[in-house]
């Protein structure tokens, strides 16, 4: 919907005409799941976000993109094996300055785990409560937190359940 040039809801307007954030247009792509990310990293992690992309390596939420670039990253893998996309996200991890890094992605498949936890070790945390939740589970989960103020707890994803027993339902708000 987003890439249709006759789409005439404002964000495709807007991203036709001169581009738009990348969280944004991740929000509208995935939901519910990056709208939880980035209302979760908001909250508890004001200006040190970023986004793992496939082609860029990390980007701050903020980054503009055009429906050219969202088409070219589309033809990259998001898979550990592939360069085009672990390349650039080790070069960008390598330059970040931190004691640990949150991730709120998935850990059960290698494509974020995998380069990560290659270079940072222990210190790739992972929201514990995460552990056998799917996307959307995952989604509302950090959009109850952000709204809440309270931050869930992280555990080291090296040492972290990969695929864990489904936890009850989130309750309806």
């Amino acid at each position: 919907m987003l890439l249709n040039q006759r789409a005439s809801f404002p964000l495709a307007q807007r991203f036709h005409a001169q581009g738009a954030p990348i969280g944004e247009v991740f929000s509208f792509i995935s939901g519910l799941y990056f709208r939880g990310k980035l209302a979760y990293a908001g909250r508890f992690a004001a200006g040190l976000t970023y986004v793992i992309t496939a082609r860029e390596g990390l980007a701050r939420p903020q980054l503009i993109v055009t429906p050219r670039d969202l088409e070219e990253t589309a033809e990259i893998p998001i898979d550990a094996s592939e360069p085009r996309y672990r390349e650039p996200l080790e070069r960008d991890c390598r330059q970040l300055d931190c004691a640990e890094i949150v991730l709120l992605g998935s850990i059960a498949t290698p494509k974020y785990f995998e380069p990560l936890t290659g270079l940072y070790g222990e210190r790739v945390l992972f929201p514990e409560m995460f552990v056998g939740r799917g996307d959307m589970s995952r989604g509302g989960l950090m959009l109850r937190a952000a709204a809440s103020g309270q931050e869930l707890g992280y555990i080291p994803a090296l040492t972290a359940v990969r695929r864990g027993k489904r936890p009850p339902k989130l309750p309806k708000l």
